[in-house]
């Protein structure tokens, strides 16, 4: 029981460390996601993700790129679009 938690604890950190690399291989991509390795080949092959292909093998990912490509398309809260519509109407006046 206790080498369980020691050893959740150490994947937790592992996934901490690969959160802080700025350049990830497929596989650290997916623990970095949580998406399947498949998934990501798909995004590759359509071109939906941002990668890098060196040596016309292996996959390699620019974190910040991936962040970017994951929070793209954001919707807005109730609240900013309140704002905005105020903003929007005293503009007008």
């Amino acid at each position: 029981m206790e080498n369980e938690l020691i050893l959740q604890k150490l994947n937790r950190i592992e996934k901490h460390i690969f959160a802080m690399k700025p350049i990830l291989n497929v596989e650290e991509l997916a623990d970095y996601t949580g998406f399947k390795k498949s998934y990501i080949y798909k995004l590759v092959h359509e071109n939906l993700i941002p990668f890098s292909k060196p040596n016309g093998k292996v996959l390699f990912f620019d974190r910040k790129k991936v962040d970017e490509f994951l929070l793209q398309n954001a919707s807005k809260s109730k609240e900013e679009i309140n704002r905005e519509s105020i903003e929007f109407a005293l503009k007008k006046k």
